[in-house]
């Protein structure tokens, strides 16, 4: 998928599944490394950040294969503790086997990661954790090199609560010594679903999902099969497309408690939503009222949600600021917005952005998995034809996107 071409159309109706989320399952994929055996895990996207990841794994020695949302991997017990350039500069994610592998093996070589270009976001935090349980690291010519020679349980203050470092220094934790307690933790629902599949691996961890994990290490894991929890930024991306197109929708297996500060402000704007037995009920009237949104550490609004929703204000009734708190170079997706015709001005981090009634479509270009989605939910509420280029960056995180939009009455096509 090269490009996406949406035209603007009527309401969206019907019924969409939300997938296994991304920024689970890689992870999940990361802690097979910790212990050999075959893992099975359920309700994994059929995306290319998956096969970025089931690549790196199979460069370490491990046996992956998928059918039917099923991921099965056989770690095996002669692991490679090396993360080459070529695998890790595709996907910042995979910076994460850096931790099971030097809990397991008492080495590791990993590149420095690349990924999505939106800013400086530094691997200092992960290096730091893992310093304290007693890990010796240097950088050399882009590779990150561990050492130790045994991990003991610390106590671990995070600077920030880093999602990936908290994931960094949990599965390290998990085979340390002693007892590790991490402070400043990340609450994400994609951590606590972490911690659910270390449990089961035979890990002791308590209070995932909150600012404090407690990890008693262990010395002995063993492969586990597992499903992964629903994908949050996929819901969302869907409800503010409702957002911008109106209509009324269902999405299947959506979880309203890992969207809670979302769905106020979406609230706040006019759109409807409620718990339904089979995920999330959503309604929209014709057009939003603009609301003042800022990115926030979970349970505040991610920063992975702050270009679908600017894509919805920037259609919505009146003014409204947002605040990007995380990553200061996330506005770039703002110069493709504004070639559609939206009225948005970017200082520093904050944007002002003043409704239209509709935008104009245009030739775009994705910079990244969330502005891609964002301009194709902004073309939903533009007259003509939007073309989407380098829709590969939506491929790396959505399943199925274009044939799920199209499901419920949207005019989009992938070329």
């Amino acid at each position: 998928m090269e490009r996406i071409v949406v035209r603007g159309a009527g309401p969206l109706e019907g019924r969409v599944p939300i997938s296994g989320a991304k920024n689970s399952v890689l992870k999940l994929m990361a802690a097979t490394l910790l212990c050999e055996g075959r893992f099975t895990i359920r309700n994994v996207p059929d995306i290319t950040d998956v096969r970025l990841m089931s690549d790196l794994l199979r460069a370490m020695g491990s046996e992956v294969s998928y059918a039917d949302s099923v991921l099965t991997i056989d770690t095996p017990a002669d692991t490679v503790p090396e993360a080459p350039y070529e695998l890790v500069e595709a996907m910042r994610a995979s910076i994460v086997v850096l931790g099971p592998l030097v809990a397991r093996l008492g080495r590791a070589k990993v590149s420095m990661p690349g990924g999505d270009d939106f800013g400086q976001r530094p691997v200092d935090w992960h290096l730091d954790a893992l310093r304290r349980l007693g890990v010796e690291l240097h950088t050399e010519h882009g590779y990150i090199e561990a050492r130790t020679d045994g991990l003991r349980g610390t106590r671990i203050v995070l600077e920030f609560p880093s999602v990936g470092a908290t994931e960094n220094a949990l599965m390290a934790a998990v085979l340390a010594e002693g007892t590790t307690v991490i402070e400043n933790a990340a609450k994400e629902p994609e951590l606590a679903d972490l911690a659910a599949f270390l449990n089961r691996m035979g890990a002791s961890v308590l209070g995932a999902g909150s600012s404090t994990v407690t990890v008693e290490g262990v010395g002995e894991l063993h492969p586990v099969d597992h499903e992964v929890i629903p994908d949050r930024l996929e819901a969302a991306t869907f409800l503010t497309a409702l957002a911008v197109a109106g209509g009324e929708l269902i999405l299947e297996d959506a979880r309203p408690e890992h969207m809670d500060m979302l769905m106020q402000k979406l609230g706040d704007m006019g759109l409807r939503t409620s718990a339904h037995p089979d995920g999330v009920w959503a309604s929209a009237p014709a057009r939003l009222q603009a609301v003042d949104i800022n990115s926030l550490p979970y349970p505040g609004v991610a920063t992975d949600y702050m270009p679908l929703v600017v894509a919805a204000l920037s259609v919505a009734d009146g003014a409204a600021i947002a605040t990007e708190n995380i990553f200061g170079g996330r506005f770039r997706y703002v110069d493709e917005l504004t070639r559609m015709g939206a009225d948005i001005r970017v200082e520093h981090h904050y944007a002002l952005i003043r409704g239209v009634p509709r935008l104009s479509g245009a030739p775009v270009k994705a910079h990244d998995i969330r502005a891609g989605a964002a301009l194709v939910v902004a073309a939903l509420g533009a007259d003509g034809e939007t073309v989407v280029s380098d829709a590969e960056h939506v491929a790396r995180g959505y399943d199925r996107f274009v044939e799920k939009l199209t499901a419920v009455g949207a005019d989009v096509r992938a070329e």
